[in-house]
């Protein structure tokens, strides 16, 4: 079987699925797992692996009543992979029996699977003879039904009992494409022209964002290479706006972007006023990517590698009018765009990222002038990253007001903490914000 537009054969680009899957296990980022898959290779890996990874809880419930051992990694990876793909036949990507044919194909013509070849075949012949029977055990099983560790369920029935299913099934749909128009050059309306001249569908959303009706690559994409748009979610979108509208200032204002890479709000700051912005980030190559980001975009910063926690190494003392912090975290409200998320972070990780997220808070905190505001973010649906987060700041800081803010907004099309002005209807990611204000003495 080869697949319908690079003619490689199925069986190969399985085995790259199986490798990414079986890294993700081991801890490895699904992003740095997919980086050296050879270039011909990887959008039909990609693709393979992620949809992989949407349905990998019904996956390992599957290969537990087919073999309740787990057989070696890579043959466990090749296995579960192939269920995955396979198990609900009306969204499998390819016919099921194509799928088994060429995950056994793929076992023979790798050393690590070779010995397991027949035992795969074995398995899979058995799961086609007895699928219904086999999906309907794992339907009692809820880290099948919702494909998310169990830990992470239970968080979410307890954080949101009235949205946790939604959250779950929104996180397990595709994420929309969301552009950004840079406003310096264009508009909403004009660049939907464009897009419609070029035969792309799109819609409005929010200020300077629209939405195509399908995916596609960059360079398809007209003026993206020049700086005309930029890829970014509808929730990241509101950043800028919420930061800097109706904040007044006779000169340029004085604004930080910590945590700054990839750069994406870095631009949209420049984008929308006049300012001047000091770009943080701990990473070097990470740092590159908000150089690259501005580069395309034509716009200057001052990009800065450093800790922003630790301000004696950045800060000359001057204080900001404006500070946006995208703080780390667990990146529970993007795993519809990352699907490894979910299988990577550990339930010990949200403590661990909210300790670090007190600690900028508490650092930039000096750094920002009275008057002035922080905007606090983080892309987590989980509330200590969120409102519990700002809650304790709050009650540490007495200098500090909150202002409306749109807080917890959740994946898909709702926002039960309050939906922001210029997004209330977006299919955006889950996303938290906090808009302080530092009271003057």
């Amino acid at each position: 079987m080869e697949t319908k537009e690079q003619n490689i054969p199925l069986w190969r680009q399985l085995q790259g699925a199986a490798s990414v899957l079986q890294q993700v296990r081991s801890g490895i980022s699904g992003t740095a797992a997919l980086a050296p898959v050879p270039s011909e290779l990887r959008p039909g890996v990609q693709a393979l692996v992620f949809q992989a990874l949407r349905s990998l809880g019904r996956a390992q419930a599957l290969r537990q009543l087919l073999v309740q051992r787990a057989p070696p990694p890579a043959a466990d990876a090749l296995l579960c992979t192939a269920l995955a793909l396979g198990w609900h036949e009306q969204d499998a990507p390819y016919e099921v029996f194509t799928l088994v044919n060429q995950t056994v194909e793929a076992a023979k013509r790798s050393p690590a699977t070779q010995a397991q070849a027949n035992f795969i075949n074995a398995c899979l012949r058995r799961f086609m003879r007895e699928r219904d029977t086999l999906v309907s055990q794992t339907d009692k099983n809820s880290v099948a039904v919702w494909n998310h560790p169990q830990w992470w369920i239970d968080r979410l029935q307890k954080e949101w009992p009235s949205d946790w299913q939604a959250i779950l099934a929104a996180n397990n749909r595709h994420a929309p494409m969301t552009l950004r128009v840079n406003v310096r050059q264009s508009n909403v309306a004009a660049f939907l022209k464009k897009l419609d001249a070029t035969g792309l569908q799109a819609t409005a959303t929010g200020q300077a964002g629209v939405t195509l009706l399908h995916p596609c690559p960059v360079q398809d994409i007209p003026g993206f290479s020049k700086g005309e748009v930029s890829v970014q979610d509808a929730a990241a979108q509101l950043a800028a706006p919420l930061l800097l509208s109706g904040l007044a200032s006779t000169t340029p204002l004085h604004v930080l972007d910590a945590c700054a890479a990839p750069g994406g709000k870095t631009a949209h700051l420049l984008e929308f006023t006049n300012c001047t912005v000091t770009a943080l980030e701990v990473d070097p190559l990470r740092c590159e990517k908000i150089h690259q980001t501005l580069h395309r975009l034509n716009l200057e910063a001052n990009v800065v590698v450093a800790d922003a926690a630790n301000v004696p190494s950045w800060w000359d003392g001057k204080l900001f009018d404006a500070i946006l912090l995208d703080a780390p975290c667990s990146a529970a409200g993007i795993v519809r765009r990352h699907p490894d998320v979910r299988w990577l972070r550990r339930e010990t990780d949200i403590g661990q990222l909210a300790g670090i997220q007190s600690r900028l808070l508490k650092a930039l905190w000096r750094t920002l002038k009275p008057g002035g505001r922080l905007l606090y973010c983080t892309c987590s649906v989980f509330k200590a990253e969120g409102a519990h987060q700002i809650e304790a700041f709050l009650a540490r800081n007495t200098d500090a007001n909150l202002l409306p803010s749109p807080g917890h907004l959740l994946p898909g099309d709702s926002a039960p903490g309050g939906a922001a002005l210029d997004n209330p209807y977006g299919d955006h990611d889950g996303f938290y914000y906090a808009l302080l204000e530092k009271r003057s003495a």
